[in-house]
């Protein structure tokens, strides 16, 4: 599908400020393998083909493993992530679809328990960052596939 506008010349205060706040989180002292796996795995929800193929190559970049990424979108039913991951992992799916059940307290009480407050607050900003990307996107249909990692 064509790109239906740029959205970054058409309004650069606004994308500056998404940007500016994307490197708040970046610089807020998350792993960055999991900050890569939960945009990829909403990305993957959502269907934002731009956004998958942009963090699923910065994951890679940052030494993320083609095996891991492929079961993403299967994780509950591998081996392949840690605790703190599938947490993670969890509060993403619970975000992203947040019109199915509203954050449950099973998975906050486990994605708390994993982070803590202070980087839960930071996860959920991660998150709900990368689903306002995902519209973005989507709605001007960005182009997939020009990306290249450390060209942001």
């Amino acid at each position: 599908m064509p790109e239906r506008l740029n959205y970054a010349q058409a309004f650069p205060e606004g994308i500056q400020a998404m940007r500016q706040m994307e490197q708040t989180i970046r610089a807020a002292g998350l792993e960055v393998s999991l900050l890569e796996l939960v945009k990829t795995r909403a990305s993957q929800i959502n269907g934002c083909a731009y956004c998958i193929d942009m963090h699923t190559k910065d994951a890679r970049a940052a030494g993320e493993t083609e095996q891991r990424l492929y079961a993403l979108s299967a994780w509950r039913e591998t081996p392949f992530f840690t605790p703190r991951e599938r947490a993670a992992l969890a509060w993403t799916e619970a975000l992203t679809n947040i019109q199915q059940g509203h954050a449950p307290d099973d998975v906050y009480g486990e994605a708390l328990r994993e982070f803590g407050e202070t980087g839960l607050v930071k996860l959920t900003l991660a998150i709900t960052q990368i689903n306002a990307w995902n519209r973005i996107a989507i709605a001007f249909r960005a182009e997939p596939g020009h990306y290249q990692p450390g060209k942001h």
